[in-house]
């Protein structure tokens, strides 16, 4: 695939011609395993969402903590989604202010503080307030780690990278999956101890080589600590080489443009609805964390156990293993499609995935209904095909552009805190979730999948209609499907100085009067 249909012409001219493959170049290299670091965050929200669907089904939890049901229930799964709401206000201004390397750190240290605690229960009431503080600390992990992998990516390696990120929440649900399904025959309480204890296995990993984990380019030069940015991106960009026509090209336009978002005064929570492109930004991301958890998703989770009893797999350890394989099945498809995002194109997998869910409720629907009228097991066998294919469709969007394609539209001066935004939208609908759709399951049965069939169309409609292509558009250049042409700033003049003699020194000049 050509470059130009992956960042644009512009950048794409620049970029240097080499037939090696970027592994066979020791920069590249480096920079694409430094950023496994931060691509880890959302293992780590991976696993604390798995964990709880695992522990649930072992009765030596469920006999520890004096079975816990109903309300006192809804409160332990959604204790977690509570504390990533209560965090998401500060966190995004604090990225802002600190460095999104220090949010990270700061993060990683929280979530294994937390799995001492959740560890060491004793009383359902610790469980409930290591688990608030699990995802507290989970969003300082969770917020930074898509900007910076964004902000820190090979132009041609960003698309692929930054759709990565949330691939990688399956690495986290597949191990916590797997570590209560090893532990099922355990007696002792160490059942659900090991793998609450395993939670803290991706934040120690991150954490052991944080150190080479350079800050964000683009936040360096906000903080006029430009020198230190040209060196970070010539290091991993260019070998070293503060010349590259690349490393020019793309301090110019990060230069240029957050010197305009500054002059505007478009930095403050403000900005997210000051200008119409700012606005469409703002929808755009609030909408995909609500359609991520209102697509029918949760029900179709929320139901794995009580369809595989309707056709006679009741064994937990079947049920366990078969929850253990469509973690897999979901990891490679989430992985299968972040690759062939530059070649597809958002539009075209946000498209793809709306009509393959929607067809695949539809028939859900219709065999649910069949089922639970004459307790056919045909039908039911029907409703365990629709679970993969709707969670096909679902991994192939929705898994990869829910952090990435937000991150992407968003412009330096709001990024962080238009994510807290999207985050913030998508554990909210968790939390309202937690509690509408037991009720609505109870109420009207197989009939509530009729409201997630409406919704799917309504969804479909809204990223067809309105969420652009960000493909063949370096990060800067995004802002003009939003704001127009005048948004993304000639850098012709400034590349010309910047390639002369002096080139640090007129960076630090530039920076001044920002």
């Amino acid at each position: 695939m050509k470059d130009e249909h992956i960042v644009g012409p512009a950048l794409a001219g620049v970029l240097p011609t080499t037939d090696k493959w970027w592994f066979q170049q020791s920069h590249l290299l480096r920079l694409n395993l430094i950023l496994l670091i931060p691509l880890l965050s959302s293992s780590v929200a991976g696993y604390d969402g798995s964990l709880m669907n695992g522990l649930q089904s072992l009765k030596q939890w469920q006999d520890y903590f004096g079975n816990p049901a109903g309300a006192m229930l809804g409160l332990v799964n959604a204790a977690q989604s509570i504390g990533s709401v209560v965090a998401l206000p500060i966190v995004g201004s604090l990225s802002d202010r600190f460095g999104r390397k220090l949010v990270l750190i700061i993060g990683i240290f929280g979530v294994i503080v937390a799995t001492i605690i959740q560890a060491s229960s004793t009383t359902l009431a610790q469980f409930i307030m290591s688990r608030l503080v699990v995802g507290f600390a989970g969003m300082f992990v969770v917020q930074p780690a898509p900007m910076l992998i964004a902000e820190l990516a090979y132009p041609t390696h960003r698309g692929k990278y930054t759709s990565a990120y949330w691939t990688m929440y399956y690495l986290g649900a597949i191990l916590a999956s797997w570590s209560t399904f090893g532990t099922q025959s355990y007696k002792s309480t160490w059942s659900w101890r090991i793998p609450t204890i395993l939670q803290a296995g991706y934040p120690l990993i991150q954490l052991a080589f944080i150190y080479y984990m350079p800050e964000s380019p683009r936040w360096l030069v906000s903080k006029d600590r430009s020198a230190e940015a040209l060196h970070i991106l010539a290091k991993h960009h260019a070998a070293g080489d503060t010349q590259s026509p690349l490393v020019i090209r793309e301090m110019a336009e990060i230069v240029n443009t957050i010197r305009m978002e500054q002059q505007a005064k478009s930095t403050g929570w403000g900005a997210l609805v000051a200008t119409p492109g700012n606005r469409k930004r703002l929808f755009i991301a609030v909408c995909l964390g609500a359609f991520a958890q209102w697509n029918g998703i949760g029900v179709v989770s929320y139901y794995l156990t009580l369809v595989l009893d309707t056709v006679g797999i009741t064994n937990s350890f079947d049920q366990t293993l078969i929850n253990g394989i469509l973690q897999i099945f979901n990891f490679a498809a989430a992985v299968s499609a972040a690759f062939l995002v530059d070649r597809l194109g958002r539009r075209t997998l946000f498209t793809w995935s709306g009509i393959g869910m929607l067809i695949s409720y539809i028939v859900w629907t219709a065999c649910s209904a069949v089922n639970s009228e004459t307790g056919s097991h045909a039908a039911g066998v029907v409703v365990i095909v629709c679970l993969f294919t709707f969670y096909f469709h679902y991994d192939i969007a929705y898994t990869p552009l829910l952090i990435g394609y937000t991150t992407e539209i968003m412009p330096f001066s709001i990024r962080s805190k238009g994510l807290s935004c999207e985050l913030l939208s998508i554990y909210g609908s968790l939390v309202i979730a937690a509690f509408v759709n037991p009720i609505g399951l109870e109420s009207i049965g197989w009939r509530y999948y009729i409201v997630f069939c409406c919704f799917l169309v309504v969804f479909l409609a809204v990223t067809y209609f309105v969420f652009p292509e960000t493909r063949g558009h370096s990060l800067e250049e995004i802002a003009e499907l939003f704001d127009g042409p005048a948004a993304v700033p000639d850098t012709e003049e400034t590349e010309r100085k910047l390639s002369k003699a002096g080139f640090e020194q007129h960076i630090e000049e530039r920076i001044e009067h920002v």
